[in-house]
């Protein structure tokens, strides 16, 4: 009787211990397969976060260059306005006198 009363003890203990063992090793693998989605996640948003900063590296230089290029015309646009002020008004006045000469002769021909 001694031995029998242990051993049903024993074998009830063991079957409690074998089912909350079982529970654990299936939330263990549960976490083990989300803690590999996230692992897997944080790397394609870490090759995600580089090829943005690829990109972003890249229109930075393109901008430098378009803005660059957009100072020199700048330059460019005002020593044109500076300088050939003087030219355009002589073009105009010899326009103008073009005009008038032409209106003049085209009056004396009638």
């Amino acid at each position: 009787i001694g031995d029998g009363a242990p051993a049903a003890n024993y074998g009830y203990a063991k079957s409690g211990y074998s089912v909350y063992e079982e529970e654990n090793e299936r939330l263990t693998e549960s976490l083990r397969t989300k803690v590999s989605a996230i692992k897997s996640l944080s790397i394609e948003i870490g090759t995600e976060v580089k090829n943005q900063n690829k990109m972003l590296s890249e229109m930075e230089s393109d901008f430098e260059s378009a803005g660059g290029l957009l100072g020199a015309t700048m330059g460019r646009l005002k020593a044109l306005s500076r300088g050939s002020q003087t030219k355009l008004l002589g073009y105009m006045m010899l326009f103008a006198f073009f005009v008038f000469f032409v209106l003049y002769w085209v009056i004396k021909l009638r």
